[in-house]
């Protein structure tokens, strides 16, 4: 399949594809139930799998992680799924209608492997840029990640699937997030926190939504009022609610709160607990069967539910196209690029490609890309395109590409790699994966790429008690190679027959298995010494720690002999120096961002600064990319002439990144948050709880609202402000009207009438953005806040108009004495330009009460 297919008209809200009589239907399948099976089917039948009733005509309901991809049941790099760029980079796209055809992408991607509902996407706010998952979410702006992933919503459920929304609410960072208690005032909550959903709830009718581990005002998500009002209530959500996977810890007080549905399963609170509760009076039925009607509608719409037409036809699996088919690639290379943020550029860019002869390509994510964080956003990708890999195809034979890694940024051992071993039976690249069962007999035998294993739902590795990992490794240079065992439990490592490591992992603090022990599992290392093409054997015996009785992960690594630093640095300067332009790619890796833990630094892991320093000193013409999934500090940024973010950047990332170094394509990103000068210059930083709690006591003033007000104290700047992007030409606001909704045509809302002109030489892309201030208010606000935005493309000296739509929201305030939404009569500033700290045309915007 060579074309993708374009979002159609959403669905009826109203059932599935408008379906008449549809809660007749509910209503009569309800009552096929015993109440037994009815609380079954609340809580999940595996870590990914709703219950089936098949008295009532409902198939098994499948979930799966996203939101760069759908990894589907199994973290198996076998079950290969397309990797789009980190939503951090869709959300730097300010491209609404780009995001709604990656989401119907996601969806194909979903049906293609039984999935019904993905979990994404997720919609916290960047409150910190310490925190864990930022490169998950999509900006420090309500209003951005509302419109964005509003978009996703509708691509995503365009295509069938049911869209979770999530983390309901405040789950902004990862530091004891299963019992963190998060205060802030209703106003707050209201205007900021809660603001994402609410839009999304109205604008793009998502089928699902997902209550977080972490309290609000002393009350669990999943326990807690908010779920009923205003989420159901008051917004009139009606599609279901589920808890972040093992957020339920009680049976009666979760049961009564709105929530409907409890994952995993089999085990967890509710079930035969829940049964006993319903029948001893402490949760009343109607909550029971309200709970099933929504899951009933969520079949219904996803077409699990006999008898009735699914919101979407279903697509054919076998036509829809594979995450390396032509068509995704160009998709996901183009997305790519168009999130890439140009942030300085004094002339070096775009490169001219015929002029150069020699092209050094420096750093540690310059062979390796980088394309996504970790945690349960993990997807295995057909292939990534490494920058390195990118600029050599797209220069062609007549460049001479060189590279140096530079620098080391791992202070762990890595997993095996398919380039290092090889399965010992079928001799093919990776390892061989033994499984056995408790009488110590082997009960099945397979070859894995990677030196990582990981399972989950009891049956899926043939119910095993332990596991063994296997590979020949024949070294390609003598030394001290590093091996290690990774994962919590009992190892025993042997290389060539000898003992090498035998120890059992424990959790580093002594405290109980979580998530990030999966997702970043501890390991005990050492060294061997190894001949150079001499082949060894090298055997993981593993007796792992499950957490919840059965997510465990083990990792048989294996890396060369560590280079001498000097030595590289001074390898990487000499290749830059010999080179017409050097590229340096620094950045993160999904062990330094990631679900399940905050970061407590800012700093480019490693010497990776100095590295960048040693390059422009040896040649000026230096372009520094950045492959990172949120704000790190580039304390060398105005020693270098061109900086570039590159995110996470998917599977495509290295062909995407030599399209716009070379000017094929033109880095369409705005910044979605804001990147510091130093770490301590942060408004708002802290993500670690006081006693179990964390204040947001900033309150409105997040994200560029908190570093305007801190600089209207003669506080420090930012290095560069939300909203900010260079593209490859120049642009002049020219003028400002604001158009009243009776004025002209048939919107109902406030817009603002943007004239911008295309100043430079080429051709382009950029993001009129509008802000509102009100100076003279009788109620606290942010020094601005973003109201609306607008793209528009133009050629070289053509001057274009466009249309800024400012909701009516934008001029509301919560009110917390009367609990309602209110506006300030007077004079609101309407500011308009390119970024939050660039607006160079202003006009009064006169509101009535």
């Amino acid at each position: 399949m060579d074309t993708l297919p374009t979002p159609a008209p959403a669905a009826a809200p109203d059932g599935a594809a408008g379906t008449p009589g549809l809660d007749a239907l509910v209503e009569e399948r309800l009552a096929r139930l015993d109440l037994a099976t009815k609380v079954r089917l609340l809580q999940g039948e595996t870590n990914w799998r709703v219950f089936a009733a098949p008295d009532a005509g409902l198939r098994q309901v499948v979930t799966s992680d996203g939101p760069v991809g759908v990894r589907g049941e199994a973290w198996d790099e076998r079950d290969i799924g397309l990797n789009l760029p980190s939503p951090t980079a869709l959300a730097a796209t300010w491209d609404e209608d780009l995001v709604e055809r990656l989401g119907l992408l996601l969806a194909g991607e979903s049906r293609r492997k039984g999935v019904d509902v993905l979990l994404a996407p997720t919609v916290n706010l960047h409150r910190s840029p310490l925190g864990g998952r930022h490169f998950e979410c999509f900006s420090e702006d309500p209003l951005l990640t509302a419109r964005v992933g509003s978009a996703f919503v509708r691509g995503v459920q365009a295509g069938g699937v049911a869209a979770t929304v999530k983390h309901y609410v405040a789950n902004d960072s990862e530091t004891d997030r299963m019992t963190v208690d998060v205060r802030m005032d209703e106003r707050t909550l209201r205007e900021v926190y809660l603001a994402p959903f609410e839009h999304i709830v109205a604008a793009a009718r998502p089928w699902a939504v997902m209550a977080s581990y972490n309290k609000v005002d002393g009350v669990t998500l999943t326990e807690s009022d908010l779920l009923a009002e205003p989420l159901k209530g008051e917004w009139g959500f009606d599609g279901l609610v589920m808890s972040d996977w093992t957020a339920v810890r009680s049976t009666a007080e979760s049961a009564r709160a709105a929530l409907d549905l409890a994952m995993p399963g089999p085990t967890g609170p509710w079930g035969d607990a829940l049964l006993a509760a319903v029948q001893a009076g402490e949760v009343p039925q109607d909550a029971i069967d309200e709970k099933v009607r929504r899951i009933l509608v969520l079949a219904a719409r996803v077409g699990a539910l006999d008898g009735v037409a699914p919101a979407v036809p279903p697509a054919d699996p076998a036509l829809l196209p594979l995450p390396d088919a032509p068509a995704v690639r160009a998709a996901a290379r183009a997305a790519a690029a168009q999130g890439m943020v140009l942030v300085r550029n004094e002339g070096l860019l775009p490169l001219d490609g015929p002029a150069l002869a020699r092209v050094a390509v420096i750093g540690p994510n310059a062979a390796q890309a980088r394309t996504q964080g970790g945690g349960s956003a993990t997807v295995y990708p057909p292939h990534t395109v490494a920058p390195l890999d990118g600029l050599r195809a797209a220069l062609g034979d007549g460049v001479e590409v060189v590279h140096a890694p530079g620098v080391r940024t791992r202070d762990v051992v890595a997993y095996a790699e398919p380039a290092l071993v090889r399965d010992p039976v079928s001799g093919e690249p990776g390892v061989r994966v033994t499984y056995v069962g408790a009488d110590g007999a082997d009960l099945a035998s397979e070859h894995r790429r990677f030196g990582r294993i990981g399972w989950g739902d009891p049956g899926l590795e043939h119910d095993a008690a332990t596991a063994r990992i296997e590979a020949l490794l024949t070294p390609e240079v003598a030394g001290a190679w590093q091996v290690a065992a990774g994962g919590l439990g009992r190892h025993r490592l042997e290389v060539d027959g000898a003992v090498a490591v035998e120890t059992e992992v424990v959790v580093p603090d002594g405290g109980e298995p979580d998530f990030v022990h999966f997702v970043t599992p501890p390991q005990a290392a050492t060294t061997v010494t190894l001949e150079a093409g001499r082949e060894v054997r090298v055997v993981l015996h593993v007796d792992p720690l499950r957490m919840n009785g059965a997510l465990c992960v083990a990792e048989l690594c294996v890396e060369p002999p560590v280079p001498d630093p000097v030595a590289g640095l001074e390898e990487a300067a000499a290749l830059a120096a010999s080179s017409d332009v050097a590229v340096v790619v620094v950045g993160t890796t999904a062990a330094v961002e990631s679900e399940g833990f905050d970061r407590t630094s800012l700093d480019l892991p490693g010497a990776q600064d100095e590295l960048v320093r040693r390059v422009v000193a040896a040649n000026p013409r230096t372009v520094v990319v950045v492959n990172a999934g949120a704000p790190v500090l580039l304390p060398w940024r105005d020693e270098v002439p061109a900086v570039l973010l590159g995110w996470f950047g998917g599977q495509e990332f290295g062909d995407a990144l030599a399209d716009v170094l070379l000017g094929r394509r033109e880095p369409g990103g705005r910044l979605p948050t804001t990147w510091p000068v130093a770490q301590e210059d942060c408004p708002v930083l802290s993500t670690t709880p006081v006693d179990g709690v964390l204040e947001y006591s900033e309150g409105l003033l997040l994200g560029y609202r908190a570093w305007a007000h801190q600089g209207s104290d003669g506080g420090p700047a930012p290095a560069y402000w939300f909203g900010h992007g260079l593209g490859y030409t120049t642009w002049e606001h020219t003028g400002v009207q604001v158009v009243t909704p009776d004025a002209e045509g048939p919107s109902t809302y406030l817009r603002a009438r943007v004239q911008v002109r295309n100043s430079g030489a080429r051709s382009g892309r950029t993001v009129v953005q509008a802000y509102l201030s009100r100076p003279d208010s009788a109620v606290a606000r942010p020094p601005l806040w973003l109201a609306g935005f607008a793209a528009v493309e133009a050629g070289p000296g053509e001057e274009v108009e466009v249309d800024v739509v400012l909701a009516p929201r934008a001029f509301e305030h919560w009110d917390a004495a009367t609990h309602r939404w209110v506006v300030e009569p007077g004079d609101f500033v309407l500011s308009v330009g390119p970024s939050s700290a660039d607006r160079p045309l202003t006009a009064a915007v006169p509101v009535t009460g």
